[in-house]
């Protein structure tokens, strides 16, 4: 019997045909991870709290940065500088204080995925990288979790129900659907490519509808289906999919071969030659005399470097900003470590092993957060 106060904050769904009070207890008794506080996971976040699953797990370690705000409406302008997991587990308590939230400030790495996600009865997968993406659905693969995948970018989403077996006992995976990931810049980023704000809030939205409707037992979730929607054309189509067994031959058979798996290089075929750095080495290597430090993000990205002398240089004209460049030591950084490590592949390509060139892994938001500055 559910209490009164909660009776009538969930009523109007419990009153639903093939709902009710059992499909209510249902989604207070599951336990929901969502990976990825972003433009995905922050419409799932919204709705899984609103709906009253009982325990929600957030994986995330980034920061919140003005560049997030145009399609990830769970934060606000005063927010920038903070921890996602942090401003997400506040205001998902402000909408729904019954519920439990549990947050990882971390990147999921497949030295953590295990034991993070065997806590939990479904995940939902909100990251935009295919590193994340295989890494997530061998995890569950390896753990028998169900998967509700999706992906965005310019003005196409797609969403799936990954490991869940269908009316004849079939269980399709990421892999089933891409054995492989593509080839090193074949598929560009919404970083690189962009997304219209509005259609993450659509499919992350859907992927709570999706939970939803798996813990519940109602309705036709997509399992083993892939649903694709076009935001100009409001176009939706699904697909059928099925068993690859080049696919299923990729899968780690266990956890030893889960651990030992490189998806990082998986997922980029092309190696980098450039030196990534961590926090301690990117210290020590700044002092150097013959060293500069290059700021490679957009004008007007937050949070702003004032503590170290550095230069910006944007990567919309860093190829033609490069060549007055005399240091011998040049060391890069963006938000996060991706566009820097780009930049960095430009210079090695004009200066060859002219100059030392090198990457701060993780970008500024995460050497802000070791050195324990938020904002």
């Amino acid at each position: 019997m559910i209490a009164n106060n909660l009776y009538e904050r969930y009523q109007r769904q419990i009153i639903l045909k093939g709902f009710g009070e059992t499909g209510q207890q249902k989604l207070m008794e599951a336990k929901v991870l969502v990976i990825g506080a972003g433009g995905l996971g922050c419409p799932a976040l919204q709705y899984l709290a609103a709906a009253g699953v009982g325990t929600i797990g957030i994986v995330d370690e980034d920061m919140i940065s003005l560049s997030n705000l145009h399609r990830q409406v769970l934060y606000s302008s005063d927010d920038i500088g903070l921890l996602k997991v942090d401003v997400a587990t506040l205001k998902l308590h402000r909408l729904n204080p019954e519920i439990k939230i549990i947050t990882h400030a971390l990147r999921l790495q497949n030295t953590n995925a295990l034991n993070i996600l065997s806590e939990y009865d479904y995940v939902i997968d909100g990251t935009d990288n295919f590193a994340s993406r295989y890494m997530i659905n061998d995890a569950c693969v390896l753990l028998n979790k169900p998967l509700i995948h999706a992906a965005v970018s310019q003005y196409e989403g797609q969403i799936a129900v990954f490991n869940v077996k269908d009316d004849k006992g079939k269980s399709i995976n990421y892999r089933d659907l891409f054995p492989n990931p593509p080839a090193d810049g074949e598929v560009l980023s919404c970083t690189e490519a962009g997304v219209l704000g509005v259609l993450p809030g659509i499919i992350g939205t859907m992927q709570a509808a999706e939970a939803i409707k798996l813990i519940t037992n109602i309705g036709k979730p997509l399992i083993n289906k892939l649903l694709t929607y076009n935001i100009l054309t409001h176009e939706i189509y699904e697909v059928n999919l099925s068993e690859s067994e080049a696919g299923k031959e990729l899968i780690p058979k266990d956890e030893a071969s889960f651990l030992a798996m490189n998806y990082y290089n998986l997922c980029n075929v092309q190696q980098s030659s450039v030196i990534e750095i961590d926090a301690e080495q990117f210290h020590h290597l700044r002092k150097k005399k013959s060293a500069i430090v290059i700021d490679v993000r957009e004008k007007g990205e937050l949070p702003l470097v004032t503590n170290i002398k550095n230069l910006q240089i944007p990567m919309s004209v860093f190829e033609e900003k490069i060549s007055g460049i005399q240091q011998q030591t040049i060391i890069l950084f963006c938000q996060h470590g991706v566009r820097s490590l780009h930049a960095a592949e430009i210079l090695h390509d004009k200066y060859g092993i002219s100059k030392e060139v090198y990457s701060l892994k993780g970008g500024v938001v995460k050497w802000l957060h070791e050195l324990g500055i938020s904002k």
